[in-house]
């Protein structure tokens, strides 16, 4: 019986190590270096996120998103199974998923008044924005961060390279995206996003982070 259970042990724990997740440890490794004083390590996570971003994140968000619309009412419905499907969250819980879309709408309204800059997009033909999509240059939240499934806070040293980590996300798609971005005459254009988003309560449009974004022609 001590055989068994041992036995039974091991091959829960190798289970246990196949389900876990890639973390990008040797990119957070490497996004390490020698202080202004000459003495100790310093995270650059904006080179931890340029080392991921082409060859992991975006391959990644195109191949999890699902269409909005879809994600949206399935969400609506029962949000774990939209998670399973179409997102990620680090742990069970009250943790919230954040969902990874792809989606085709037009602008009908832009609120470029702040440097949180976003745009209302209708996606499914009513004429109502669906989606509120940040087009910075500031961008709030950590949402293309949380998307990942191969990120792990444990990669980290402490809870602030996480912090910076998922903010160099935001600056890497402000850079080369969202600052070419017109700021004028926006509404009644056509726009295509993928993205990611947490859920807002009471039925809010979701504030969507887009890592991609490009405009079509006005109506």
């Amino acid at each position: 019986m001590p055989r068994l259970a041992n036995r039974l042990m091991i091959a829960a724990m190798a289970l246990t190590l196949a389900a876990c997740k890639i973390v990008p440890t040797a990119e957070v490794e490497a996004a390490r270096q020698v202080g202004a004083s000459g003495t100790g390590l310093v995270f650059d996570p904006d080179k931890a996120v340029d080392a991921i971003w082409a060859a992991k994140v975006l391959p990644y968000l195109k191949a999890k998103a699902g269409d909005f619309v879809v994600v949206r009412d399935l969400a609506a419905k029962n949000a774990d199974e939209a998670g399973q499907k179409y997102g990620y969250r680090a742990k069970e819980g009250t943790v919230p998923w954040t969902y990874v879309v792809k989606a085709e709408g037009r602008i009908v309204a832009a609120n470029t008044g702040s440097r949180a800059a976003t745009i209302d997009v209708d996606v499914d033909g009513d004429g109502k924005a669906d989606m509120v999509v940040q087009i910075g240059p500031a961008v709030r939240g950590t949402a293309l961060r949380d998307s990942l499934d191969f990120v792990s806070f444990n990669a980290f040293t402490n809870q602030i390279e996480y912090a910076q980590f998922g903010k160099a996300f935001n600056a890497r798609v402000n850079a080369d995206v969202l600052q070419s971005l017109p700021r004028e005459k926006l509404a009644g254009r056509s726009v295509t996003v993928l993205g990611a988003y947490v859920l807002e309560p009471g039925g809010k449009p979701p504030l969507v982070t887009p890592a991609e974004l490009s405009l079509g022609a006005g109506s």
